[in-house]
């Protein structure tokens, strides 16, 4: 593959899961290395990108996120030694350097960020190992953007967001002046913040401009000129060479023949289009199904002493499709679990109908996935009774083909598993669905 982006450019990695958005990532990282060709970036040129480790540190919030702007903590490290050594006048060259990348404003710069992210100003001061997974995952976001960088690489940054910080993000990401690598799987972030596409397809890469419907209204009209130049080939290679195998015996006409089987054989052959989405599947219709399937009457849940739910009721009915929102910590997990039968109220009363079949989805369980199991087992352990051919044709409507599916789970994507656990709640039939964040590692297709 081949492309270029260029100093400012702000830039979508589009593709489906395994087609190498993160190996791409990993090589600007100078993690990886090309077997063959050549990469190459503006020397000198600061990257930041979102750490993958959740620090357990006793480091207060506000100092971990101000460790991102590294020039900044490596000219206070030479200043306490200059100042330990009653160097003057080294002292004096580093406070001006530290006025002239800004560094007298690293803690509010720093609060702005952890404030668009959703922290209050009491929590700042929090030691980085009293947070939980999802919001020091927040943090690592934030010391990313407190880097002074010239290459910003993000990969799925608004899984863990609510609606409000990822409306904050996307302003940032607006006003960031360097260049900016973005793997998402929200079309309207993509929109909002990107001005290229870089799609990755068939081990190919192509650099598309504009935002992402526009990428998509592109690659379509490319997709389709390319089927329709593919189908005038093939009748017009059909034509030839349907001349050459009435003529090539007869001695009037050999000499034509062999010209065209030449012209045959110098075709540069255009391929059939070709579109990576492999996914096709539709829900069963369930067995039984009562009005209502649920009912929560004055629920009231508490962790640790702290009021999660305060009193809530709510009754579900067949057919109904119902939106959760609000803040982080506003209690969406909680009453999701709440229904699903996971925790139960200290006050109140839920009450479940006798057909009710849950399908529940949450990011917990992909890690309760069977690592050394594959897909086919999986499905073969819910129903034994099933032929293998028809767990594979199920498998295969949600991207699981051919080898794939005797694989052991253990090496499989974060997409790849939240699939498989998508098929597996798809094949129990379920008649309520109850999805927390469904959609967080899975590709746009």
């Amino acid at each position: 593959m081949s492309f270029t982006v260029y100093s400012g450019q702000r830039v979508g990695i589009s593709g489906a899961n395994g087609c190498g958005k993160s190996s791409l990532f990993a090589m600007v990282r100078d993690e990886l290395h090309a077997d063959t060709g050549d990469f190459s970036i503006q020397s000198g040129f600061i990257i930041a990108h979102v750490a993958q480790e959740l620090a357990a540190t006793e480091q207060a919030a506000l100092e971990f996120v101000i460790d991102g702007d590294a020039e900044l903590r490596d000219i206070q490290a030479k200043l306490a030694q200059a100042e330990q050594q009653n160097d003057g006048h080294r002292s004096a060259e580093l406070y001006a350097e530290l006025e002239t990348i800004h560094g007298y404003t690293a803690n509010s710069r720093a609060a702005i960020l952890l404030s668009g992210l959703g922290f209050k100003a009491a929590e700042l001061t929090n030691p980085v190992s009293t947070f939980s997974g999802g919001w020091r995952v927040r943090l690592n976001l934030a010391k990313a953007l407190m880097c002074r960088s010239d290459l910003l690489l993000l990969d799925e940054p608004t899984n863990h967001l609510d609606l409000d910080a990822v409306i904050w993000l996307q302003e940032w990401l607006q006003n960031y002046a360097g260049t900016l690598l973005l793997i998402s799987h929200d079309r309207d972030f993509l929109d909002a913040v990107v001005g290229h596409v870089l799609h990755i397809e068939q081990q190919n890469a192509l650099l598309y401009t504009g935002n992402y419907s526009q990428f998509e209204r592109a690659r379509a009209e490319r997709l389709a000129q390319q089927q329709s130049n593919y189908e005038r080939q093939q009748k017009e290679r059909a034509h030839m060479q349907s001349f050459v195998d009435r003529f090539k015996a007869k001695a009037t006409k050999a000499k034509q023949a062999q010209s065209r089987l030449k012209a045959l054989q110098r075709m540069e052959l255009i391929s059939a289009a070709h579109i990576d989405s492999p996914f096709h599947f539709e829900f069963f219709k369930p067995s039984r199904v009562s009005n209502p399937l649920i009912k929560v009457e004055k629920a009231t849940l508490a962790y640790d002493d702290k009021l999660i739910l305060d009193s809530v009721s709510l009754s579900i009915k067949p057919g109904d499709r119902l939106a959760l929102l609000g803040p982080n910590g506003a209690g969406k997990s909680t009453l999701i679990k709440l229904l699903a039968g996971q925790s139960s109220p200290s006050n109140g009363t839920v009450s479940a109908a006798e057909s009710l079949n849950i399908g529940y989805f949450a990011q917990h369980q992909l890690e309760q996935l069977d690592p050394t199991a594959s897909p086919l087992l999986h499905l073969q352990r819910l129903d034994k009774k099933a032929t293998e051919r028809d767990l594979r044709n199920f498998l295969g409507g949600f991207g699981f083909h051919g080898d794939k599916t005797l694989e052991a789970v253990a090496p499989f994507s974060g997409g790849e598993k939240a699939r498989l656990v998508l098929a597996i709640l798809v094949y129990q039939k379920p008649n309520l669905l109850l999805l927390d964040e469904p959609t967080n590692h899975l590709d746009i297709e």
